[in-house]
């Protein structure tokens, strides 16, 4: 008996678990499933999540003088 060893994505629609790939094995070949889920969507960060990540640099009374900054009132 020859043992195959395959990882390959599927999508699971409530009752089955579809391949998106072809799997070359004969109908009714008995085989052993590992499931392993993983988000397939990337992390959409909020504004702040991505404001904080850029690490801008500003003087710590940036929002008391902002006008002052921006326009040298």
């Amino acid at each position: 008996m020859e043992i195959m060893h395959k990882t390959m994505n599927a999508i699971f629609d409530g009752k089955v678990f579809r391949p998106d790939k072809p799997i070359k094995i004969k109908p009714n070949t008995p085989v052993r499933i590992t499931i392993e889920t993983f988000d397939v969507k990337p992390k959409t960060l909020s504004f702040l999540d991505t404001a904080q990540s850029l690490k801008l640099g500003g003087p710590p009374d940036w929002s008391d003088q902002l006008e002052e900054y921006l326009y040298n009132k």
